[in-house]
């Protein structure tokens, strides 16, 4: 079963996504990532970016949230152990 997507969402809206996470001091719920957001974006619009995020292996979603795992941002021994340690949602 294919979904189709009615609306890509715009660089400037995946890059604030992006800043919003990597810049969290704890991991972040859907509902607490469009509260910080600045502008509101749709939420199979925040779905999307967020699969795109994972699949990329920038985020992580874990049962308690989704963290910010990106190789230039974290340590690779810490990222070795979150992967080990990672429950996916």
């Amino acid at each position: 079963m294919t979904t189709e997507v009615l609306h890509y969402p715009r660089l400037d809206t995946i890059l604030n996504v992006e800043k919003t996470i990597r810049v969290a001091m704890s991991p972040l719920s859907k509902n607490e990532i469009d509260r910080r957001l600045t502008k509101k974006v749709m939420r199979p619009t925040l779905n999307l970016i967020l699969s795109y995020l994972e699949e990329s292996g920038k985020i992580a979603l874990l049962k308690e949230g989704i963290i910010w795992i990106h190789k230039d941002e974290i340590s690779p021994k810490l990222r070795a152990k979150l992967k080990k340690g990672i429950t996916v949602m």
